[in-house]
């Protein structure tokens, strides 16, 4: 990790950036299999199957019975906890639901706005390296709650063509509708278009690497569309003399273990909490299973020292971290001046990994600086906003004079008669 003394202003687009995909690299790949999907169907998710997963597949649907023996394949105390952050992020989720908004802008005006379910979506659950059944209680959750009618969720199987229970018990609690043991680019292009066993959506959530991220922009041009773009994952902490060092070391190498491209920033007002944060994260590294690749991450991420408080915070919202840790003393300071940020943890007792799994937030949130503009995966990510309006005879001789004047100022004769003709007939 390199430590970086009081960066200049000039110096933050650079140290903001993420590492850029080579896409058009990609893209190729992308545009073959999405052709051949579209028009192979099953046959061209088979061969893709074999191809990329190493595994040779009759059906993909998983059936009622898999379904049901995940039940009893993972153990009594993994289901308690995914019971117990089934149950947390449907009480966050339910709490976001709003009233239908209705009002009468002018007198007989009566505008009112309803929100209606996406009613196909699509989710894609990654398997490589982790099984994420995690992600299946981040998007099924809010899914359901909804109202989507149907909820299809694409993983990878496994080399023996199976899919890991914690995946199948988490997809039939949430109320999944199909479940599907496809992975990668083939998944995607299967809910972009629909085959002979998997239903076209409208909607299509969750992450990946960069060919599943490729594959998705991919779906937006062929009239489907996201959750968000998407990035390697990320964390910024925000440490003081009032953190504990061995906590926020932990905490870095949590979202260091995601991947070697995982995104690892450490800010500090003081060079001694820096140094003996570094000096924890060697101690805790020698530890992990996935020591390596969370080694190769911090080769590339960096501890930022700033003098001042607030310059620190205008560095974090340049930033803007999909996770954001803050443990400073100040700390009601620092969670006013959040701008830009995915999720934010205050405090040594609320490490990262909580958000990840069972503290109610949602973990799909956006990377690579999206944050500025985007918000993590929520109960309105499923649904659409519809606006209503219905005017009285009192309704149309208020506002119609208004219409007419601006209909014949843009030039459109037609929007003005619709008034007009209404109007001749109630004068």
């Amino acid at each position: 990790m390199k430590t970086i003394l009081n960066p200049s202003t000039e110096t933050w687009d650079l140290l903001t950036q993420r590492p850029s995909f080579a896409y058009k690299d990609i893209n190729p790949v992308i545009d073959q299999v999405f052709d051949a999907v579209k028009e192979e169907g099953d046959i061209a998710l088979k061969r893709y199957t074999q191809q990329f997963d190493s595994c040779e597949l009759d059906a993909f649907r998983v059936s009622e019975r898999e379904l049901k023996d995940s039940v009893e394949e993972i153990s009594l105390a993994l289901k308690s906890a995914i019971d117990f952050a089934y149950h947390n992020i449907k009480v966050f989720h339910e709490a976001q639901r709003t009233a239908d908004v209705e009002v009468e802008t002018t007198k007989g005006v009566r505008c009112w706005q309803a929100k209606k379910p996406i009613q196909k979506v699509g989710l894609y659950i990654p398997g490589g390296t982790a099984p994420l059944f995690s992600t299946i209680l981040m998007l099924a959750i809010p899914a359901q709650l909804a109202g989507c009618s149907e909820i299809v969720l694409c993983t990878p199987p496994q080399s023996d063509g199976t899919i890991a229970a914690a995946i199948r018990y988490a997809a039939q609690l949430c109320g999944v509708s199909q479940l599907f043991k496809i992975g990668g680019i083939q998944a995607i292009a299967a809910l972009t278009y629909g085959t002979e066993s998997v239903p076209k959506v409208f909607k299509i959530f969750g992450p990946g690497n960069q060919y599943v991220t490729a594959a998705k922009q991919k779906a937006t041009t062929c009239g489907v569309a996201i959750d968000m773009p998407a990035g390697p994952s990320e964390l910024l902490v925000i440490a003081d003399q009032s953190a504990v060092p061995s906590y926020v070391a932990a905490d870095l190498l949590s979202q260091a273990e995601h991947g070697k491209d995982s995104q690892v920033v450490l800010v500090s007002t003081s060079l001694e909490v820096i140094d003996n944060i570094k000096h924890e994260l060697q101690l805790q590294l020698l530890q992990l299973h996935r020591r390596d690749m969370a080694q190769i991450a911090l080769e590339h991420a960096m501890a930022l020292f700033f003098d001042d408080e607030s310059t620190a915070v205008d560095f974090i919202n340049a930033y803007s971290p999909e996770h954001y840790i803050i443990c400073m003393k100040n700390e009601d300071f620092f969670v006013e001046a959040v701008q830009n940020a995915g999720s934010v943890f205050i405090g040594n007792y609320t490490p990262e990994s909580v958000g990840d799994y069972a503290s109610g937030t949602n973990h799909t949130l956006p990377t690579n600086g999206f944050a500025k503009q985007y918000s993590g995966v929520n109960l309105d990510s499923f649904m659409k906003a519809i606006t209503f309006q219905k005017l009285s005879k009192t309704g149309i001789l208020k506002i119609g004079k208004a219409v007419e004047e601006m209909a014949d100022a843009e030039g459109l004769d037609a929007h003005k008669n619709a008034v007009r003709m209404r109007l001749k007939d109630l004068i």
